[in-house]
């Protein structure tokens, strides 16, 4: 459970690593787009983890990146054809991000620096842990940028009629003001979080 945690939060993927910026700020508008990309790369990171363990003796050292790549974009084609077929309205909505996961540097950077030397079961828990934290940060920012840019929290009105709403916050600019202060916050709290323990 400690490691558990320690990947989630400690070595959170968007908060702590800075990966996944693009999809970070593309898809987390609103709380259902976060939840619906989170979720997608997580299944993608926990399949595609577990058979690059399994097959990481079998593939050469020179095209090992060109072979995960591989890997991951069959997953990816999978969730998306499932996406399209069962959730269309979000496969709509995410539109060009969840192809685009075949090149997400979270999912690469995993399968290079963990799934290429640990087992298969620690790959696919190692997945899960990432892509949970990514599905965490998602969805942070998505319900900070929603409840301010719109006034709604899954898309049910949670301010009122009369709520000025924001709509910078769910334009660009607003993803970078939010992720910009969400991370200010996050540095404080580990900040004052050494300070105490040092």
């Amino acid at each position: 459970m400690k490691a558990f945690f320690k990947k989630m939060f400690a070595e959170n993927p968007v908060f702590v690593l800075l990966l996944g910026m693009c999809p970070t700020l593309g898809t987390s508008t609103s709380v259902i787009n976060g939840l619906g990309m989170g979720l997608s790369a997580t299944a993608v990171l926990i399949c595609s983890n577990f058979f690059i363990s399994i097959l990481r003796k079998f593939i050469p050292a020179k095209i090992r990146i060109a072979s995960y790549i591989v890997i991951i974009a069959g997953f990816v084609t999978a969730v998306d054809m499932a996406l399209k077929a069962y959730l269309p309205e979000i496969s709509a909505s995410l539109g060009v991000f969840i192809p685009l996961i075949v090149v997400n540097c979270i999912i690469l950077a995993r399968a290079e620096s963990f799934a290429s030397k640990n087992t298969p079961g620690k790959s696919a828990v190692d997945g899960l842990c990432m892509g949970l934290g990514f599905t965490a940060a998602l969805v942070i920012l998505s319900a900070i940028r929603e409840l301010l840019g719109n006034g709604s929290l899954l898309g049910l009105p949670v301010l009122g009629s009369n709520y000025p709403k924001a709509i910078m916050m769910i334009l660009p600019p607003g993803g970078f003001i939010v992720l910009g202060v969400v991370l200010g916050v996050i540095q404080l709290m580990r900040t004052k979080g050494g300070a105490k323990n040092g």
